[in-house]
Protein backbone atom coordinates (compact mmCIF):
# COMPACT_ATOMS: atom_id res chain seq x y z
CA UNK A 1 0.00 0.00 0.00
CA UNK A 2 1.18 3.71 -1.01
CA UNK A 3 4.01 2.54 -3.48
CA UNK A 4 4.32 5.22 -5.81
CA UNK A 5 2.81 4.36 -8.87
CA UNK A 6 3.79 7.11 -11.66
CA UNK A 7 4.68 10.54 -11.56
CA UNK A 8 2.83 12.72 -14.09
CA UNK A 9 3.96 15.94 -16.04
CA UNK A 10 2.50 18.13 -18.98
CA UNK A 11 3.57 18.52 -22.07
CA UNK A 12 2.83 21.14 -24.59
CA UNK A 13 2.95 18.30 -28.03
CA UNK A 14 2.78 15.10 -27.07
CA UNK A 15 3.92 13.64 -30.53
CA UNK A 16 7.13 15.48 -30.07
CA UNK A 17 7.12 14.50 -26.32
CA UNK A 18 6.12 10.95 -27.16
CA UNK A 19 8.83 10.35 -29.57
CA UNK A 20 11.87 11.56 -27.49
CA UNK A 21 10.97 9.32 -24.82
CA UNK A 22 9.80 6.35 -26.81
CA UNK A 23 13.47 7.16 -28.95
CA UNK A 24 15.91 7.92 -26.35
CA UNK A 25 14.55 5.93 -23.46
CA UNK A 26 12.89 3.43 -25.17
CA UNK A 27 9.88 3.75 -23.32
CA UNK A 28 6.67 1.61 -25.08
CA UNK A 29 3.38 2.84 -24.14
CA UNK A 30 1.67 1.12 -20.75
CA UNK A 31 -2.20 2.58 -21.22
CA UNK A 32 -4.01 5.90 -22.78
CA UNK A 33 -6.78 7.42 -21.63
CA UNK A 34 -8.55 9.72 -23.95
CA UNK A 35 -11.25 12.45 -22.43
CA UNK A 36 -13.11 15.24 -24.50
CA UNK A 37 -10.48 18.07 -23.32
CA UNK A 38 -6.69 15.79 -22.39
CA UNK A 39 -4.96 12.82 -23.00
CA UNK A 40 -3.19 11.09 -20.78
CA UNK A 41 -0.40 8.64 -21.58
CA UNK A 42 1.82 6.23 -19.53
CA UNK A 43 5.37 5.28 -20.19
CA UNK A 44 8.00 3.07 -18.92
CA UNK A 45 10.75 0.59 -20.67
CA UNK A 46 9.71 -2.78 -21.67
CA UNK A 47 10.74 -5.14 -18.89
CA UNK A 48 9.92 -2.46 -16.36
CA UNK A 49 9.68 -4.00 -12.63
CA UNK A 50 5.86 -5.55 -11.45
CA UNK A 51 6.65 -2.39 -8.28
CA UNK A 52 8.11 0.23 -10.94
CA UNK A 53 6.70 3.38 -11.32
CA UNK A 54 5.57 4.91 -14.77
CA UNK A 55 5.35 8.19 -16.36
CA UNK A 56 2.30 10.03 -17.26
CA UNK A 57 2.36 12.50 -19.73
CA UNK A 58 -0.71 14.57 -19.65
CA UNK A 59 -1.45 16.74 -23.32
CA UNK A 60 -4.14 19.30 -22.95
CA UNK A 61 -6.53 19.87 -26.15
CA UNK A 62 -6.06 23.25 -25.64
CA UNK A 63 -2.69 24.04 -26.34
CA UNK A 64 -2.18 26.07 -23.81
CA UNK A 65 1.63 26.70 -22.16
CA UNK A 66 2.76 26.20 -18.51
CA UNK A 67 4.92 27.23 -16.12
CA UNK A 68 8.00 25.38 -14.66
CA UNK A 69 7.69 26.55 -11.30
CA UNK A 70 10.95 25.64 -8.88
CA UNK A 71 8.95 23.38 -6.45
CA UNK A 72 9.50 19.98 -8.46
CA UNK A 73 13.31 19.11 -9.19
CA UNK A 74 13.58 16.32 -11.58
CA UNK A 75 12.78 12.44 -12.33
CA UNK A 76 15.39 10.49 -11.98
CA UNK A 77 16.19 7.00 -14.88
CA UNK A 78 18.79 4.59 -13.87
CA UNK A 79 21.98 3.22 -16.01
CA UNK A 80 24.55 1.18 -15.07
CA UNK A 81 26.94 3.74 -16.31
CA UNK A 82 26.34 7.14 -16.34
CA UNK A 83 29.31 8.31 -18.72
CA UNK A 84 28.27 5.59 -21.40
CA UNK A 85 24.46 6.81 -21.22
CA UNK A 86 25.37 10.11 -21.45
CA UNK A 87 27.39 9.54 -24.14
CA UNK A 88 24.41 7.57 -25.88
CA UNK A 89 21.78 10.31 -25.35
CA UNK A 90 24.52 12.81 -26.60
CA UNK A 91 25.04 10.59 -30.00
CA UNK A 92 21.34 10.48 -30.40
CA UNK A 93 20.81 14.30 -30.57
CA UNK A 94 20.32 15.03 -27.37
CA UNK A 95 20.57 18.34 -25.55
CA UNK A 96 23.97 18.94 -23.70
CA UNK A 97 22.61 19.76 -20.07
CA UNK A 98 24.67 18.76 -17.56
CA UNK A 99 27.62 16.58 -17.92
CA UNK A 100 28.61 13.93 -15.44
CA UNK A 101 32.01 15.51 -15.12
CA UNK A 102 30.11 18.62 -14.50
CA UNK A 103 28.50 16.70 -11.80
CA UNK A 104 31.44 15.29 -10.34
CA UNK A 105 31.18 11.95 -12.20
CA UNK A 106 28.32 10.29 -9.87
CA UNK A 107 25.09 11.41 -12.85
CA UNK A 108 24.05 14.20 -15.42
CA UNK A 109 21.07 15.81 -16.08
CA UNK A 110 18.87 16.03 -19.49
CA UNK A 111 15.92 17.96 -20.08
CA UNK A 112 13.02 16.76 -22.32
CA UNK A 113 10.83 18.96 -24.93
CA UNK A 114 9.38 20.75 -22.40
CA UNK A 115 12.63 21.33 -19.93
CA UNK A 116 12.05 19.04 -17.70
CA UNK A 117 14.82 18.22 -16.01
CA UNK A 118 16.23 14.22 -15.91
CA UNK A 119 19.08 13.05 -13.62
CA UNK A 120 20.65 9.82 -14.96
CA UNK A 121 21.97 8.22 -12.35
CA UNK A 122 23.85 4.64 -11.89
CA UNK A 123 22.06 1.95 -10.17
CA UNK A 124 22.89 -2.35 -9.77
CA UNK A 125 19.11 -2.66 -9.97
CA UNK A 126 15.62 -1.78 -11.97
CA UNK A 127 16.09 -1.43 -15.94
CA UNK A 128 17.68 0.76 -17.95
CA UNK A 129 16.06 4.16 -18.09
CA UNK A 130 13.06 3.11 -15.24
CA UNK A 131 12.57 5.79 -13.02
CA UNK A 132 14.23 5.79 -9.91
CA UNK A 133 12.89 8.65 -7.88
CA UNK A 134 11.29 11.75 -8.46
CA UNK A 135 12.19 14.60 -6.35
CA UNK A 136 10.40 17.74 -4.94
CA UNK A 137 11.89 20.82 -2.51
CA UNK A 138 10.29 21.52 0.54
CA UNK A 139 10.08 24.36 2.55
CA UNK A 140 9.95 22.72 6.39
CA UNK A 141 11.95 19.07 6.20
CA UNK A 142 10.86 17.97 9.55
CA UNK A 143 7.24 19.14 8.70
CA UNK A 144 7.38 17.00 4.75
CA UNK A 145 9.33 14.24 5.87
CA UNK A 146 6.73 13.64 9.17
CA UNK A 147 4.28 13.76 6.75
CA UNK A 148 5.07 10.89 4.05
CA UNK A 149 5.86 8.99 7.15
CA UNK A 150 2.65 9.73 9.44
CA UNK A 151 0.15 10.07 5.96
CA UNK A 152 1.59 7.29 3.67
CA UNK A 153 3.79 4.72 6.42
CA UNK A 154 7.27 5.77 4.29
CA UNK A 155 10.29 4.62 5.37
CA UNK A 156 13.28 7.54 5.45
CA UNK A 157 16.36 5.01 4.00
CA UNK A 158 19.06 7.33 2.66
CA UNK A 159 20.03 10.94 4.25
CA UNK A 160 22.44 12.83 2.58
CA UNK A 161 23.47 16.29 4.77
CA UNK A 162 25.66 18.99 2.78
CA UNK A 163 26.38 22.42 4.14
CA UNK A 164 23.64 24.69 2.32
CA UNK A 165 21.11 21.56 1.61
CA UNK A 166 20.09 18.17 2.26
CA UNK A 167 18.06 15.43 0.88
CA UNK A 168 16.05 13.20 2.00
CA UNK A 169 14.77 9.39 0.34
CA UNK A 170 11.61 7.50 1.56
CA UNK A 171 9.41 4.87 -0.32
CA UNK A 172 7.43 2.18 1.61
CA UNK A 173 9.12 -0.28 4.51
CA UNK A 174 8.82 -2.83 2.42
CA UNK A 175 8.78 -1.55 -1.26
CA UNK A 176 11.45 -3.37 -3.60
CA UNK A 177 14.93 -1.92 -4.73
CA UNK A 178 13.36 -1.25 -8.02
CA UNK A 179 10.11 0.87 -6.90
CA UNK A 180 10.39 4.57 -7.50
CA UNK A 181 11.48 6.64 -4.41
CA UNK A 182 10.27 10.24 -3.16
CA UNK A 183 13.23 12.39 -2.43
CA UNK A 184 12.89 15.70 -0.84
CA UNK A 185 15.16 18.76 -1.25
CA UNK A 186 15.92 21.22 1.80
CA UNK A 187 17.40 24.07 0.97
CA UNK A 188 18.79 25.61 4.17
CA UNK A 189 18.34 29.45 3.30
CA UNK A 190 14.76 28.86 4.06
CA UNK A 191 13.65 29.97 0.35
CA UNK A 192 9.63 29.81 -0.48
CA UNK A 193 8.95 28.06 -3.88
CA UNK A 194 6.38 28.33 -6.45
CA UNK A 195 4.70 24.96 -7.70
CA UNK A 196 4.05 26.23 -11.53
CA UNK A 197 2.05 23.91 -13.47
CA UNK A 198 4.37 21.92 -15.70
CA UNK A 199 4.26 19.09 -13.02
CA UNK A 200 1.09 17.65 -12.30
CA UNK A 201 1.15 15.00 -9.39
CA UNK A 202 2.78 12.13 -7.66
CA UNK A 203 0.29 9.34 -7.34
CA UNK A 204 0.48 6.16 -5.36
CA UNK A 205 -1.22 3.04 -5.38
CA UNK A 206 -3.37 1.39 -2.84
CA UNK A 207 -5.65 -2.06 -3.48
CA UNK A 208 -8.55 -0.49 -2.22
CA UNK A 209 -9.24 3.35 -2.47
CA UNK A 210 -12.11 3.74 -0.22
CA UNK A 211 -10.88 2.17 2.28
CA UNK A 212 -7.47 4.42 1.80
CA UNK A 213 -9.31 7.46 1.44
CA UNK A 214 -10.74 6.84 5.34
CA UNK A 215 -7.45 6.26 6.29
CA UNK A 216 -5.99 9.27 5.32
CA UNK A 217 -8.87 11.12 6.36
CA UNK A 218 -8.36 9.51 9.47
CA UNK A 219 -4.77 10.39 9.86
CA UNK A 220 -5.92 14.53 8.93
CA UNK A 221 -4.51 14.48 5.48
CA UNK A 222 -5.93 17.45 3.18
CA UNK A 223 -9.80 16.76 1.78
CA UNK A 224 -9.28 18.26 -1.60
CA UNK A 225 -11.12 15.98 -3.91
CA UNK A 226 -12.49 12.66 -2.69
CA UNK A 227 -13.32 9.33 -4.54
CA UNK A 228 -17.22 10.47 -5.00
CA UNK A 229 -15.69 13.62 -6.77
CA UNK A 230 -13.88 11.44 -9.09
CA UNK A 231 -16.55 8.99 -10.43
CA UNK A 232 -14.89 6.32 -7.47
CA UNK A 233 -11.62 5.91 -9.88
CA UNK A 234 -9.20 7.53 -7.63
CA UNK A 235 -8.80 10.70 -5.27
CA UNK A 236 -6.77 13.31 -4.42
CA UNK A 237 -5.02 15.05 -1.50
CA UNK A 238 -1.88 17.15 -1.07
CA UNK A 239 1.41 17.44 1.01
CA UNK A 240 2.31 20.23 2.85
CA UNK A 241 3.74 22.07 0.34
CA UNK A 242 0.81 22.06 -1.79
CA UNK A 243 1.63 19.27 -4.44
CA UNK A 244 -1.16 17.06 -5.10
CA UNK A 245 -0.86 13.34 -4.36
CA UNK A 246 -3.12 10.80 -6.32
CA UNK A 247 -4.58 7.95 -4.92
CA UNK A 248 -5.03 5.07 -7.07
CA UNK A 249 -5.86 1.52 -7.25
CA UNK A 250 -3.74 -1.31 -8.29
Amino acid sequence: MWSLDHTMMRVEDLDASLDWYQTHFDYEEKGRWEADTFTNVFLGPENVHDEGALLELTYNHDGRSYTMGDAWGHIAVRCDDVYEAYDELMDAGVEDYRDPDSCGGSYAFVTDPDGHEIEIVERDHGAKWSLDHTMIRVEDAEQAIGWYTRKLDYDLFRREEFDDFALYFLKPEDAPDEAMSVELTYNYDGRSYELGDAWGHLAVQTDDLHDAWETLMGRHAEDYRDPESCDDRYAFTKDPDGREIEIVTN
